[in-house]
């Protein structure tokens, strides 16, 4: 018997629920891209302020790789520390009201890295049921008990929180804008609640940084709740159209991390221009005020736009619109409709969203003009229909 069999087999099972996913090559990024001279109106990219191809943010990128290379060359903690690091660390702990910040390779490896850093076997970490799928890893490397509380849902928290006994440390973790639902949690509530019951909190701020809070700082800082959230996590390749991963935290936190946050310590270093690119980003942002403040109307007229048609937009209140259809198999129907018409709109499917959940998950950019919003919004209701 061969021994990959059972990997065709495999890949047939995925086929027939609609389930199997291949790799598309695009010749651009952003909110608009062209595919064999075609303009596509991209709503699957997380570019939210169309600062991936930003002359300023270009430019410091290009800026920094002159200066000083192509890569790190090393983990941070041996030689692959360089001072575009450190100034980077140092805007995001001002942007977010924090004492420190760290940056990771990846959102994915911030996520994983802290994790399993500040909870273990005898601990306990409690999750809203829709967290990203880092966040369940991170617990799961941690080897933590892991309990989760209904989506957005404080009551059930607390039930959780009175139940979890009182040995070991505990951990709440929560996102503030949700990857696939675009609604936003409660973090006041969930907060309180944590603190109440003697629980760290951390809160992954990948989809609001940038778009919420004073000058893009998130919705932590929004609710002023800097002092009581001992982690606040954050990516560079979102709205700052770049790459990587990040938390804002205490000194004391941060040098923990340093010590002991394997996906920090046994990881090169991000390369100088990814670095660059974060930090323009992050001029620009401050220089405009608070972009996300514009994107944000442009979400909400679309989304009652799609409302008003009767297409079901869950609890969105964010730059992320997700089109509940159902069906994986129509799900992936409606997508190619769209882009027959010049849309990209990915059909999100399980595992990503739970079962009988597929949709369409609308992300909006600055990219995208009101004019543009308007076409796509018939477009999508006719698909949809």
């Amino acid at each position: 018997m061969n021994s990959e069999e059972w990997i065709d087999e495999e890949l047939a099972r995925l086929g027939q629920k609609w389930l199997k996913r291949r790799l598309l090559v695009f010749g651009g990024a952003g909110g608009k891209i062209k595919i064999d001279g075609r303009t596509f109106l991209n709503f699957s990219s997380n570019d939210y302020l169309g600062l991936s191809h930003h002359p300023e943010v270009v430019s410091a990128s290009r800026r920094y790789l002159e200066s000083y290379g192509c890569g790190a060359t090393a983990s941070r903690l041996v030689t692959g520390t360089l001072p575009p690091h450190v100034e980077l660390e140092g805007a995001l702990a001002a942007l977010k009201g924090y004492g420190a910040a760290l940056v990771f390779g990846s959102g994915f490896l911030a996520n994983t890295g802290i994790i399993s850093s500040l909870v273990g076997r005898c601990d306990h970490v409690l999750g809203d049921k829709l967290v990203h799928a880092s966040i369940i890893d991170g617990i799961a490397l941690s080897r933590a008990t892991f309990k989760r509380f209904r989506h957005n849902d404080p009551e059930h928290l607390e039930t959780l929180l009175k139940q979890c006994p009182t040995s070991g440390r505990k951990l709440v973790v929560t996102e503030s804008v949700f990857s696939m639902d675009g609604d936003i949690a409660p973090l006041p509530e969930i907060v309180s609640l944590a603190a109440r019951y003697g629980a760290m909190t951390m809160v992954d701020e990948a989809h609001a940084t940038g778009v919420f809070g004073p000058g893009g700082a998130g919705l932590i800082r929004e609710y002023g709740l800097e002092d009581r959230v001992n982690v606040s996590m954050g990516t560079l390749s979102k709205a700052l159209g770049g790459y990587g991963g990040f938390i804002a935290c205490s000194v004391a936190l941060r040098e923990l991390l340093v010590n002991r946050a394997r996906a920090f310590i046994y990881t090169t270093g991000l390369p100088p221009s990814v670095v660059g690119s974060a930090l323009g980003a992050l001029s620009v942002i401050e220089k405009a005020g608070n972009p996300g403040t514009r994107l944000l109307d442009r979400a909400a007229v679309f989304r009652k736009r799609l409302e008003a048609a009767g297409l079901d937009v869950l609890n969105s209140k964010s730059q992320i619109i997700p089109v509940l259809l159902g069906d994986n198999g129509r799900a992936l129907a409606t997508a190619e409709r769209l882009k027959s018409r010049g849309i990209l709109a990915a059909a999100i499917r399980p595992p990503t969203v739970p079962e009988g959940t597929a949709r369409l998950r609308l992300s909006l950019t600055l990219d995208h003009g009101e004019d543009d919003l308007e076409w796509a919004a018939g477009e999508i209701i006719e698909a949809c229909r």
